[in-house]
């Protein structure tokens, strides 16, 4: 998953008809490839010319793979079709920095594939919601528009349908540079992009706009977007804990809260100490303290237990990554009198805690799930 680091790159400059594999740091599946290039045709219902379509494989993840919007026009339009059976995830951006704000995220098929929704920042309430059961197919290609302007002005629809099912216009609108795409939470999915821009009769170039080199890997924290109506949210020392924080433990001071920090070009779930006002991540063989972390919110946590020699269960809760780029889940265990709160690593399988300056590792623990 999303360990850290982007997941993939375009080298060069695309001329028409050539196709570019796609560069994946972490997954040997990871591609993407341009077909099908035509100035004259026209996207149903807007008027304006096709561009390059593109195929693309995303592992379940909560790094968004990023492509640069071409144009400087006042509207565009990205047309898509996705095979996945729950999580398709969209974002507009003007950066492609996986922790860029301003940002708009749009949730296809999210909450078990029971509804859409628009968030912008990465907090809640959603701008924008609709119940849409069944929206996505793990057995067929379903497609789908998004459009934005200047004014950004949000509008998401149904391929072969004018009317968007989720609409939203910014009171306080940023330009939009980058869109990205995802899938997360235990769904992995292949896209058929087709970005659409230009006003009407504008005649495509033929070339793609040759894209930014590749980027440095950034230590930011991932947004990651969690069932029901659950979030991350970005909380520093000395503030006050956030509405709907999730308890998770408790240590012989006070209850622990389930939080994540990023240490070393990683993302780590550990454990959140009221009493501190600190998170500590287990990391190197040592337990590190954070003053700039996130809480889990606003969810009701079930644990499962897992033995050693366990498959970790399908619908765990992804809760960060490791430098490497292998996802990692929110993970507890008794030790000492405590329930503490820690990082699963499934390649090790084992959680590891974050426990008296100590790094402490087990083969038996519970693993947060989704309900």
């Amino acid at each position: 998953m999303f360990g850290h680091g982007h997941c993939g790159h375009f080298i060069g400059r695309v001329e028409p008809g050539c196709r570019p594999e796609y560069v994946s740091e972490h997954y040997a599946t990871g591609r993407i490839r341009y077909t099908n290039f035509d100035p004259s045709a026209r996207a149903p219902g807007h008027g304006r010319p096709k561009s390059v379509t593109k195929e693309l494989h995303t592992e379940d993840s909560m790094d968004y793979d990023f492509q640069e919007v071409s144009t400087t026009n006042s509207t565009c339009v990205l047309r898509f079709k996705v095979k996945v059976a729950h999580d398709a995830h969209v974002c507009l951006s003007s950066s492609e920095d996986q922790d860029a704000t301003p940002i708009y995220e749009i949730f296809i098929g999210g909450w078990d594939n029971s509804k859409c929704a628009i968030r912008r920042d990465r907090t809640k309430p959603d701008r924008a919601e609709a119940e849409t059961p069944d929206v996505l197919s793990a057995d067929e290609f379903r497609g789908f528009w998004v459009s934005w302007n200047s004014d950004c002005k949000i509008e998401v629809g149904r391929e072969g349908e004018e009317e968007p099912f989720l609409s939203f216009t910014d009171p306080e609108p940023f330009e939009i540079t980058h869109y990205g795409l995802r899938t997360a939470w235990g769904a992995s999915g292949e896209w058929e992009i087709e970005q659409v821009a230009g006003p009407e009769g504008e005649e495509a170039d033929g070339e793609e706009k040759e894209t930014a080199e590749e980027k440095e890997e950034s230590e930011g924290l991932e947004p990651v977007e969690t069932p029901g109506e659950a979030c991350w949210v970005p909380t520093k020392a000395g503030d006050d804990l956030p509405e709907g924080a999730v308890v998770g433990g408790a240590d012989l001071e006070c209850e622990l809260y389930i939080a994540r920090a990023k240490h070393e070009g990683a993302l780590l779930p550990g454990k959140y100490v009221p009493a501190h006002g600190t998170t500590y991540v287990a990391w190197g063989g040592e337990e590190h303290g954070k003053e700039e972390f996130e809480i889990l919110c606003g969810c009701k946590p079930v644990w499962v237990q897992v033995n050693e020699g366990d498959e970790i269960p399908e619908n765990a809760l992804p809760g960060g990554r490791a430098e490497d780029g292998e996802t990692l889940f929110v993970g507890r265990v008794q030790h000492e009198g405590t329930t503490t709160l820690g990082k699963v690593h499934p390649s090790h399988a084992s959680c590891y805690i974050p426990f008296g300056g100590q790094e402490l590792g087990f083969p038996d623990y519970e693993v947060l799930v989704r309900q």
